[in-house]
């Protein structure tokens, strides 16, 4: 039997075949972009460039090959059980978004979104938005083309196409109620949140820590989540950022000699997405159906760990005891003033070390601003001033630089265009899923007050992780928690925690 013919007897198979060399690719990508971002020379930016773009035009080529059309067709008249036709499912899709573009456009992309990551570093550090502006604007025309020819491909708006690629199923008609919500009901919340606040004082801040002890203190709590170091390593970066697969886990963070927490809170928030990582079905590891099911849920994951379990009053009780034991002894770790610490409300400049009220507010704007620099209505030289008018509109800040500014988050600078709404989306799900999960598991407060996560990663595990991308978006989150996603959750999360707690 020739070739041609036993791949039409057993095209599903042969797709998974080619599916699993697809994901071999982006495992090598992973572990080359977490090089760049913490271990890399300098000189190195150029060579490493070219290996990024090499390895994504391999994929593409993978993706796009001649007979894939005939090999879909025949596999959808073939035996399969459900996952395999859930696994056929997220292959077309794959496929859907990869022929919408060009071998061409897909290596410039990667060319300029390595040449404009590696400057935004530099850029960042002396606050300089011009350095970087013309590199970011190769970017932003390159991601205008793609997300037209996305767009094209899959009949959506080019921004609604760029959306669909990091939170499948979400419009923009959905997100715009819902942030417009938000942004109306955040300054009377807020207000009542900080004047409850100053009754009370300013609580007592850490005293200044080496890195090196925060390492151990990061070490431990990591552990607490259950993130094995046999299988991952925390290291440093200019940004926070998780990435890898099963077996293989890379966590970094940024440490702050004179804000000890802020590194604690990003490697646990890095712990969740680890986490969902790691619990993903091992039986289909390298196949589109085993992978994360969106940036929205991947998020939700991250803030189940960091906002809803770890600044939970019974887990920071915890908490304050570890800091005072690795630390050393502070009046900033006493456990009510501790409370207090890492559930304090204040607008403030950065996204990343924002606290859970006014979060929201940062990618709002952001998604504000990232449609207007799609569609060319907001010329990019115009950014650093649409920012900071933007930040003084939603929370009443002053941006004292661009550091601070536009050039905090890597995000836009790696071509990230249509990823910030994710981040919110995905807070308002992760308390969604909390109160199903404490209903269902009524113990997992008292487990978090001994730094106990096991009860609810086993939840989480169970109704997330080891669902992979079986469902939808809508089913998996209508599986977990009994309806779809909406922001009511999220609001009595908030009331619960700064007005009642």
């Amino acid at each position: 039997m020739s070739k041609a013919a036993m791949e039409q007897d057993c095209a599903y198979k042969t797709l998974e075949a080619r599916f699993r060399q697809i994901a071999l690719y982006g495992e090598v990508a992973s572990v080359l972009h977490w090089d760049a971002a913490t271990m890399m020379p300098p000189d190195g930016a150029s060579p490493r460039g070219e290996q990024l773009s090499e390895l994504r035009v391999l994929r593409h080529r993978a993706v796009t090959a001649a007979d894939m059309a005939d090999l879909f067709s025949a596999a959808e008249q073939e035996d399969l059980d459900p996952w395999q036709r859930a696994n056929l499912r997220e292959m077309r899709r794959d496929h859907r978004f990869a022929t919408a573009l060009p071998d061409d456009l897909v290596a410039a992309i990667s060319d300029a979104t390595s040449a404009c990551e590696h400057m935004w570093r530099d850029a960042r550090a002396t606050s300089d938005f011009a350095a970087v502006s013309d590199k970011l604007s190769v970017v932003l025309k390159l991601t205008r083309e793609s997300a037209v020819a996305y767009g094209e491909a899959l009949d959506l708006d080019p921004y609604d196409a760029l959306l669909e690629s990091y939170a499948p199923g979400v419009r923009s008609a959905d997100i715009d109620p819902v942030f417009n919500d938000y942004a109306a009901f955040l300054p009377g919340f807020l207000e009542e949140v900080t004047a409850r606040q100053a009754n009370n004082g300013l609580p007592v801040q850490p005293k200044p820590v080496p890195v090196a002890q925060q390492q151990k203190l990061v070490a431990r709590l990591a552990g607490a989540t259950g993130f094995r170091f046999d299988a991952g390593r925390i290291d440093v970066s200019a940004h926070p950022f998780s990435t890898g697969y099963r077996g293989d886990q890379r966590i970094t963070v940024s440490y702050h000699e004179d804000d000890p927490m802020a590194s604690v809170m990003a490697v646990l928030h890095e712990c969740g997405h680890a986490a969902y990582e790691a619990g993903l079905p091992a039986a289909w590891t390298r196949q589109p159906v085993g992978q994360a099911l969106g940036m929205v849920v991947h998020e939700s994951q991250s803030l189940s760990v960091e906002m809803q379990a770890s600044r939970s009053p019974e887990f920071l009780g915890w908490l304050a005891a570890q800091a005072m034991d690795v630390l050393g002894p502070d009046p900033a770790y006493e456990p009510n003033n501790f409370r207090r610490l890492q559930q304090w409300v204040q607008p403030d400049f950065i996204r990343v070390e924002a606290d859970e009220v006014t979060y929201p507010a940062h990618v709002i704007l952001r998604t504000r601003l990232e449609r207007p620099l799609l569609s060319g209505d907001l010329p990019l030289s115009d950014l650093p001033g649409a920012w900071n008018k933007g930040m003084k509109e939603l929370l009443g800040v002053d941006v004292p630089d661009d550091r601070r500014g536009c050039l905090q988050d890597i995000h836009w600078y790696d071509g990230a265009f249509g990823y910030f709404p994710t981040y919110t989306l995905g807070a308002m799900l992760a308390a969604q899923l909390a109160e199903a999960a404490h209903k269902a598991v009524p113990e997992i407060p008292q487990a978090l007050a001994k730094g106990d996560f096991s009860p609810l990663m086993q939840w989480l595990g169970n109704a997330i992780h080891a669902q992979g991308s079986y469902l939808d978006a809508d089913g998996l989150i209508t599986q977990a928690t009994g309806h779809t996603l909406d922001a009511a959750a999220f609001k009595r999360h908030l009331h619960r925690r700064y007005l009642e707690g």
